[in-house]
């Protein structure tokens, strides 16, 4: 059994929160990271990237049960400081690049002693994501699907995405005159956004994954769909934060 830590919090609520059913929400974050060392812990406004994700899932109406799950003891004191004890201590045969992220989020739903009907992933990276984000993601999810993840508007219409053949040539990845099209005569195009992850608990053991012909999306801004993978995300997430806390309110 993997080692659940709680010091003086609560572990889930007595009654489940939406509809009789109840959420375990997992924050994960790596000690290891090779394109921005050491990501999980950079200062955002004042505050490591741990805290600001587990603000939102202890801000959420939905989440019964927040727990945080690391391979990296300061991380987990990072976690403690901001107001979390639900402490999960992952082997690290679970933290390396490769390991499978279904493993990880299973490993923290195995820790407790209860089950739970639904499981929700939140990664530390994506600190601009809030509570409202969280819970419509849930609601998305349930009763409507197996699992739902966040997604956000790509940049630039789908149909405009080409690769290059080998002589050079444009080969666009839609089929179709989308190239000569104006983008406003073009359908939004979305991508997943990393930000929330939800899925029924018994569902994901089977299929250990999120993504499946019946995963539903819930869309959320650019905004706050950051994710912290280069000292560049860093930086756009800094001024993004540091003008949200400016003016008082979340990001658009």
């Amino acid at each position: 059994m993997p080692e659940l830590q709680s010091c003086r919090t609560p572990l889930w609520n007595e009654i489940p929160l939406i509809d009789g059913h109840n959420c375990l929400g997992v924050v994960v974050a790596r000690g290891g990271s090779k394109g921005l060392p050491r990501k999980n812990l950079a200062d955002l406004c004042g505050r490591p990237l741990v805290a600001w994700s587990l603000d939102a899932a202890n801000r959420s109406e939905l989440l019964d049960c927040v727990v945080m799950s690391s391979d990296d003891e300061e991380i987990l004191a990072a976690a403690q400081a901001a107001g979390c004890d639900n402490l999960i201590r992952r082997p690290a045969a679970l933290a390396s690049d490769t390991a499978p992220v279904a493993d990880t989020l299973i490993h923290a739903a195995d820790a407790m002693d209860r089950s739970f009907d639904y499981l929700v992933l939140l990664a530390a990276t994506s600190p601009l994501r809030n509570e409202t984000d969280i819970d419509a993601c849930i609601r998305a999810c349930h009763p409507n699907a197996p699992a739902a993840v966040t997604v956000c508007e790509t940049p630039k219409p789908a149909e405009w995405i080409c690769r290059l053949d080998p002589t050079g040539r444009l080969v666009a990845l839609v089929p179709g005159e989308g190239l000569q099209t104006r983008r406003q005569d073009i359908a939004p195009a979305y991508q997943p956004n990393g930000a929330v992850y939800v899925a029924r608990s018994d569902w994901f053991r089977e299929h250990r994954t999120f993504y499946d012909d019946l995963t539903v999306a819930s869309i959320m801004p650019a905004s706050r769909s950051i994710d912290i993978d280069t000292e560049t995300d860093l930086i756009v997430a800094r001024l993004t934060a540091a003008d949200t806390l400016h003016v008082g309110k979340q990001p658009k």
